[in-house]
């Protein structure tokens, strides 16, 4: 009993989401400083950023019993695993360690990561049923990840940092307003006012594939430009190869189901950021 009730605190976790916010996090800080950052920044406001995005997760788990129920009665608390209480606690505590580890950084990066927790809060608390306003809220904690990367550093208004930011704001945007077309029938439960449940599936898909063709805009922008840095060549062209796949099968007339279009565009986000990193530290060594 006990040994399952750990492994279902830590499947809260949905590590994968945590790890990915704080690769963001280390490319911000490589983004801002065109450099390797000091020891204890890339250490800390990783960390930090991946607690506080973990706690915002397992909140999400405590406020969507009901709606789990229907669409995904196998996570930790709707199954018996883990009880509401218990997520809670743990969801408080990581909290605390993310908000700790942002204050050794300074007030600057406090404020940010409180604010990105503020939002979080929030949005699980009170938003989550809001739709459209509910998924801009989520896309703009993804697009902080890397602005708390320059922040970390005292470098905060780098423009790279920022078009990054962007890009994440655009992709997350994306994928909440796909993924509420394919959770419409626990939506529904909640009283959700998603884009799909107001103007149907196809059109909140549509949509959603309109987000992602300015996201294809924007990543390829400075390109044009003559502005974009040789090293993220490479995990754009990835990003975007990815993207465009993705955006056909969308926007075909009969689109299957899109959860995994969405799952690779977010596969091919992560791929990108981990690709730059290593060429970013390649280049610097």
């Amino acid at each position: 009993m006990y040994r399952s009730t750990v492994t279902g605190l830590l499947r809260l976790f949905r590590f994968e989401l945590p790890f990915a916010a704080a690769a963001c996090v280390v490319l911000g800080q490589f983004l801002a400083l065109d450099g390797l950052p000091p020891m204890p920044a890339l250490l800390l406001a990783p960390l930090s950023i991946f607690c506080i995005s973990a706690t915002a997760l397992i909140l999400n788990d405590c406020f969507d019993v009901e709606t789990d129920r229907v669409n995904a009665p196998h996570r930790p608390i709707p199954s018996g695993q883990v009880s509401v209480r218990s997520a809670a606690l743990l969801s408080a505590a990581v909290a605390l360690a993310g908000l700790a580890a942002a204050a050794v950084l300074g007030a600057a990066m406090l404020a940010l990561v409180a604010a990105v927790w503020a939002v979080g809060v929030l949005y699980n608390w009170r938003f989550k049923r809001t739709g459209l306003p509910g998924n801009l809220m989520v896309a703009f904690s993804v697009g902080m990840t890397f602005v708390a990367g320059g922040v970390s550093v005292d470098r905060p208004w780098s423009g790279a940092v920022w078009w990054f930011a962007a890009i994440a704001f655009l992709m997350d945007l994306g994928e909440e307003i796909a993924a509420d077309a394919m959770d419409a029938d626990g939506d529904r439960l909640i009283g959700s006012r998603s884009l799909a449940l107001r103007y149907g599936r196809r059109t909140a898909l549509r949509i959603s594939a309109g987000v992602f063709a300015l996201l294809l805009a924007v990543s390829t922008a400075p390109l044009f430009a003559g502005e974009l840095d040789p090293a993220s060549l490479l995990p754009i062209a990835v990003m975007d190869t990815v993207l465009v796949v993705s955006l056909k099968r969308l926007l075909s007339p009969a689109p299957a189901d899109p959860r995994g279009d969405i799952r690779r565009i977010y596969l091919g986000g992560l791929a990108a950021v981990l690709l730059y990193i290593a060429l970013r530290a390649a280049l610097l060594f």
